[in-house]
């Protein structure tokens, strides 16, 4: 049977130890103080929502106040240096996406290393993107546009929320697994390529579900279909890209919780236990699935596990499709 993406990046032979960067002193009475959470997005978007909700939630099982510090730009980078220089004593965490894993392929000299310079602490969610057209696009389904595709190469575009966000890396993998050859259209963010999409400027766009999702209900743009494995509770009724003729294409979005390296070990071990309880908490687990997302418990070795698949896979993508930022 075959594993779904999901389910690889969970699987045991993926597991590893945290790059030993742990200390085992003791560290008694934490937290004694503020927590800092460092989003590497602008304030507004989903990201930022979701890192708020994350942020109270800490705030009630640790008895300290835990807040969102915007850090925003270089798809991330910014905000991840900053948590790299940060003393490892769990008062300042990164809440990370997928360009955590891809920014060491996009960027010649990134100043920080993804793996080595950070303590896991786990997954928070995953969510998949959606291939949306204009409503007077001519396309309704996967198999008409890349038959338009290749009967014109070169000629479709693709808008993205930038170069080497989940956005831009969909649509380089629909073209690498379609065999077809597409226009990018990078824009500052989803909202702002939304209305040259909408207005018919261009042909398709790959954004996050959230963003998607108001579009396609107010009838701004067609959705076609989403990009993970299986259907989401979100979007009933849209098929994913796999089963509607490009079988194999599997792209989730993903965010979870790091602080720099050297962290105590009951530090981490404590920030973990109290992040299972709220993925696991019917209200915050709602609050995900009401924006396409589920819930990716998991301890810290997991994700550390499914950090180092995500680099080794995108790395391949990026160089198959020359894709570089200075």
């Amino acid at each position: 049977m075959k594993l779904t993406l999901k389910s690889r990046l969970f699987s045991v032979l993926f597991l590893a130890l945290a790059s030993g960067n742990l200390s085992a002193q003791p560290t008694p009475n934490y937290p004694t103080k503020p927590i800092k959470i460092i989003v590497g997005f602008s304030p507004g978007g989903s990201a930022d929502a979701v890192g708020r909700s994350l942020a109270e939630a800490f705030s009630t099982r640790l008895g300290q106040p835990v807040i969102v510090e915007n850090r925003a730009g270089a798809n991330g980078n910014i905000a991840a240096e900053t948590v790299s220089r940060a003393a490892p004593d769990g008062y300042t965490l990164y809440f990370p996406s997928i360009g955590h894993a891809v920014n060491v392929s996009l960027y010649k000299n990134l100043p920080y290393d993804p793996i080595k310079d950070f303590t896991s602490i786990g997954g928070v969610f995953s969510a998949p993107n959606m291939l949306v057209v204009p409503m007077t696009s001519p396309y309704k389904t996967v198999p008409e546009i890349i038959a338009a595709a290749k009967a014109n190469p070169g000629k479709l575009t693709f808008a993205s929320s930038g170069s080497g966000t989940s956005v831009h890396l969909s649509a380089e993998l629909f073209q690498r697994m379609a065999g077809i050859q597409m226009i990018h259209i990078p824009y500052k963010g989803t909202g702002s390529a939304l209305p040259d999409v909408i207005s018919g400027q261009v042909d398709m766009l790959f954004p996050n579900l959230p963003s998607a999702l108001p579009q396609v209900k107010a009838g701004n743009l067609r959705g076609i279909a989403i990009t993970t494995a299986k259907p989401s509770a979100a979007a009933p009724g849209m098929p994913t890209i796999a089963e509607s003729g490009l079988p194999g294409y599997e792209m989730a979005t993903w965010y979870g919780l790091v602080a720099p390296a050297n962290l105590p070990i009951d530090i981490r071990n404590r920030l973990n236990k109290e992040l299972q309880g709220i993925l696991a908490d019917p209200k915050f687990k709602d609050k995900l699935i009401a924006q396409g997302a589920d819930p990716m418990p998991g301890t810290p070795e997991q994700f550390t596990a499914m950090l180092k698949f995500e680099i080794e896979r995108w790395r391949k993508i990026i160089a198959q499709s020359k894709i570089t930022i200075e």
